[in-house]
């Protein structure tokens, strides 16, 4: 049988995989509010879509909005907030699970990095690229969840160094660790940015290129980083309670 192509594959933006809804802890309205919103977002930016098309779309009037956020710069901000909490949540979840070998951790956050932005494609785009859009505290808090996230990695890619399971280039210090991070999480996001339709293999083979691509950034050894592992099958953490 010939192998699925990419937009074959089931994706939480289709409605095939599972995930949980947006915003995290949101009434029934407010997540297809956050469906919609996202779809448009996606397909247009947030700048050049209204609060008519986001409600029109609900099957709702434009003053309907209002009864759920206070204003549609609230709504993107906590859809991009929200998306970001649940990938750092399971990325943290993907490390613990890992044990203690540094190349089974550095290769368990590239493969839930990987099923996530190839899954959830729109929201992973919608993410990052429209939380630039938000300013002052807003953006800070983003940044903050970002910068989270590529400091678990760098720190696994420098207790690697330090246990002689990978060489960083520069030297097996910080600064080398956090410019070896940033670079393999940005080439794990940037999936949904050159678009998988017509890429002719699935995620999980997609996973294993990744895996073998940021092990070879991370300096590891040949023989390590050829194995192939089990593809993570992309999982939400438990809905919390969203407060904005």
């Amino acid at each position: 049988m010939a192998p699925m192509t990419a937009d074959q594959q089931p994706t939480a933006d289709d409605g095939t995989l599972p995930g949980a809804s947006l915003p995290i802890g949101g009434s029934v309205l407010q997540r297809r509010l956050g469906a919609a919103a996202i779809e448009l977002f996606y397909a247009h930016g947030a700048m050049a879509t209204s609060v008519r098309e986001i409600t029109s779309a609900c099957g709702l009037t434009p003053g309907a909005l209002y009864n759920h956020f206070a204003s549609k710069e609230d709504l993107l901000y906590v859809l991009v907030r929200d998306i970001h909490i649940q990938v750092d949540d399971a990325m943290a979840v993907a490390l613990d699970n890992a044990g203690t070998d540094p190349i089974d951790q550095l290769s368990s956050i590239v493969r839930f990095v990987v099923a996530h932005t190839a899954g959830y494609k729109k929201q992973s785009r919608f993410a990052n690229r429209e939380f630039t859009v938000l300013t002052g505290g807003r953006m800070q808090e983003i940044r903050a969840i970002r910068r989270r996230m590529r400091d678990r990695l760098a720190g696994v890619l420098l207790a690697g160094a330090n246990q002689g399971a990978f060489s960083l280039t520069g030297g097996n210090d910080q600064p080398s660790a956090a410019l070896c991070s940033g670079i393999i999480l940005n080439m794990c996001v940037h999936i949904s940015e050159w678009t998988l339709e017509h890429y002719q293999q699935g995620i999980a083979d997609l996973q294993d290129r990744y895996v073998a691509m940021a092990l070879r950034l991370a300096g590891a050894p040949a023989a390590r980083g050829g194995r192939r592992r089990q593809a993570i099958v992309i999982t939400q953490p438990a809905d919390r309670s969203s407060a904005r």
